[in-house]
């Protein structure tokens, strides 16, 4: 079945609700939790800014990356427990935001590309307009193209899932209890690259994201996620 992505007017937009209250509240806890995450992150990482492969990994033993970063010991002992809660926001407001998508369709209406979109054409077409920094039509300005709907799916749906996972198995008490959760991933070194890499590629998805709110208007795109609704004096941002 072929589901066509919703196009709404901008006449339409400035009436009904642009995004729904659930989306708004997940939406700023995991702007939080991921804010959260990054901070803490990168505390961790500067106490042993060396990526391993395999099971162990230590000072003087060969490593896989190098970072050009700060060595200080330290910051990971107490960036650990705030690293943990912001993971655990993340990871509950996910859920009900994912949960809730289901539940009201706003994955089929909203984020399903339709088939008549999914064209390298279309896509290449898409890609260049926002590198070349183009500005959109007003009306086209507020609904997904399909750039952006294949984007916030990976993340929803592949990258999320992945960096929680890579995450879980760096956890020796978890991973007690599933060890498989890290023998697949090549042990516990093995999932602490990964799950740098994977948390590398949601800060670009990040910067790019900030980026396009940007182009289209970045006040009248707070607004709207903080009120619902599409600001009527910023028809064209």
């Amino acid at each position: 079945m072929n589901y066509e992505p919703a196009r709404t007017s901008l006449n339409e937009a400035t009436t009904a609700p642009r995004h729904s209250a659930v989306v708004r509240i997940t939406h700023w806890l995991v702007v939080l939790g991921v804010g959260g995450l990054i901070f803490s992150g990168v505390g961790i990482l500067i106490s042993h800014p060396r990526l391993y492969w395999g099971e162990t990994g230590a000072v003087g033993a060969p490593s896989l990356i190098d970072l050009p970063i700060p060595f200080i010991i330290g910051p990971s002992v107490w960036q650990r427990p705030i690293h943990f809660l912001f993971a655990w926001l993340l990871v509950f407001s996910g859920l009900t935001y994912v949960v809730a998508g289901l539940i009201t369709q706003h994955f089929r209406r909203d984020l399903l590309p339709a088939k008549t979109e999914m064209t390298w054409k279309r896509i290449v077409s898409t890609i260049s307009d926002h590198m070349r920094w183009k500005r959109i039509a007003a009306d086209e300005a507020w609904t997904y193209n399909v750039v952006q709907q294949m984007a916030y799916l990976a993340v929803i749906f592949v990258l999320f899932p992945a960096i929680v996972w890579t995450g879980l198995a760096m956890s020796p008490a978890l991973m007690s209890v599933f060890p498989w959760m890290v023998t697949v991933l090549g042990g516990h070194q093995s999932a602490r690259t990964l799950h740098f890499v994977l948390s590398s590629l949601l800060v670009f998805f990040l910067i790019v994201h900030i980026a396009m709110v940007f182009l289209v208007g970045f006040t009248s795109r707070v607004q709207a996620m903080i009120t619902g609704r599409v600001p009527q004096a910023r028809s064209a941002r």
